[in-house]
C-alpha cells in the first residue's frame, strides 16, 4: 500500500510517500509546498490545493493521512492553519482516496515512542525507519511520521476487522 501522509500549513506544507508492505516500510519520495506569501487567502489556498492534486498525480497513493492541528494560542493562526488542512483534506478525498487524520502526539508516539517527543527526535527515528531519506524540510519528515503512523495504525485495523470478521462467521 502507497501512503502519501501530509502535514498541513499555509506557509510549509510538507508531504512524504511512502509503502507498506506487510511490517515493512519503505521510502518513496517527499517536498515542501511553499505557497506563495502574497496574495489573498482565496489564491494562496487554490495554489496549495493545485500542488498537493500534483503531488498525488506524480505518485499515486492508495491512502492518504493528515496530522490534525493542535489548538493554537493565536486564534488567528489557528483558523488559517485550519484553512491550510482543510485543503490536505479535500485535496485527497477528491482523488478518491481514504483519509485518514492523527494527532500530533499519537504520531509522535508511534514514531519515537514517547508523545512529547521534540521535532529532532521524530526527524531521527523517520531517517531510521526510512533508509536512504534525506528528506526536504522538517515538515516533509513531519509528514512521513504522519504516512509512517498511518501505516502502524491501519494494519492493525486490518488486522483486527480481519479476526472479527473471521469470528463471525
Amino acid at each position: 500500500m502507497r501512503i502519501l501522509g501530509i502535514d498541513p500549513g499555509l506557509v510549509n506544507t510538507g508531504w512524504g510517500v511512502i509503502e507498506a508492505e506487510g511490517g515493512h516500510l519503505r521510502y518513496v519520495a517527499d517536498g515542501t509546498i511553499r505557497p506563495p506569501r502574497t496574495g489573498s487567502l482565496a489564491e494562496r489556498l487554490m495554489a496549495l490545493h493545485a500542488e498537493l492534486v500534483e503531488v498525488i498525480k506524480a505518485w499515486i497513493p492508495d491512502e492518504a493521512a493528515v496530522e490534525e492541528t493542535f489548538v493554537n494560542k493565536n486564534p488567528l493562526s489557528a483558523l488559517k492553519l485550519g484553512h491550510a488542512r482543510g485543503i490536505a483534506l479535500l485535496a485527497p478525498a477528491e482523488a478518491g482516496l481514504a483519509v485518514s487524520e492523527y494527532p500530533a502526539n499519537l504520531i509522535k508516539k508511534s514514531v519515537v515512542g514517547a508523545g512529547h517527543a521534540e521535532k529532532e527526535q521524530v526527524q531521527m527515528m523517520v531517517k531510521m525507519l526510512m533508509p536512504g531519506c534525506t528528506f526536504a524540510s522538517a515538515d516533509s519528515a513531519d509528514a512521513l511520521a504522519v504516512a509512517i503512523c498511518h501505516a502502524h495504525h491501519s494494519a492493525t485495523k486490518r488486522l483486527v476487522g480481519g479476526i472479527m470478521a473471521g469470528a463471525a462467521r
